[in-house]
């Protein structure tokens, strides 16, 4: 597989089908690239698994953090590395002895270790390297395009307007986030449309 480029058909079809992420190098700090990137696949219903062994038993956004991919007690889909790239060979290693395996291993925007990547691929698994799942949902979504983002993306279908929207892989309007402010709104144009 050609690592330098990956078809939007490829990724859609590896963030439509995977549910649980282990997130290797997740932060429980607000201001690092890898908590934004966990909380925002969190909050897309993607069952997230934080992986830091300095955190290991505490909570990260009301999920159990894990010191590594051999302790978590249920089934991974996708192994998303958040560690520099000569970190992600022992990952993927580690990741190849799970039962059963993931179906993916994703390196994220700077990881690059071609040797990870074809060990895992000899082994049957996907492999994304140098992308961040976040960024690429929000683009295959045209979330991302809300900021004035091109997202090589076309649509004719109109997002629904209306409280905090999350749009899918599939362009359609999913549930989103509820504020005071939203939730205040929507019972006054209840109570309105009731008179």
């Amino acid at each position: 597989m050609d690592h330098d480029s990956y078809s939007d058909g490829y990724i859609r079809g590896i963030l439509n089908s995977v549910k649980s992420i282990a997130m290797v190098g997740a932060s429980e700090k607000e201001n690092r690239p890898s908590y934004f990137a966990f909380k925002y696949l969190l909050e897309r219903g993607y069952n997230m698994i934080p992986i830091n062994p300095g955190h290991a038993g505490e909570d990260l956004l009301g999920r159990r953090v894990y010191a590594r991919l051999a302790d978590v007690p249920e089934p991974i889909d996708m192994v998303d590395i958040f560690r520099s790239s000569q970190h992600a060979l022992p990952i993927v290693q580690e990741a190849l002895a799970l039962k059963p395996r993931p179906q993916v291993i994703w390196m994220q925007l700077g990881v690059r270790n071609d040797e990870a990547a074809a060990l895992a691929e000899a082994n049957g698994l996907k492999v994304v390297m140098n992308r961040c799942p976040k960024i690429e949902y929000g683009r295959l979504s045209s979330e991302i395009s809300w900021m004035g983002v091109n997202t090589r993306t076309l649509s004719s279908k109109r997002a629904q307007i209306g409280g905090i929207q999350r749009m899918t892989l599939n362009r359609t309007t999913a549930p989103g986030g509820s504020t005071d402010a939203a939730t205040a709104a929507a019972r006054a144009q209840r109570d309105h449309a009731t008179r």
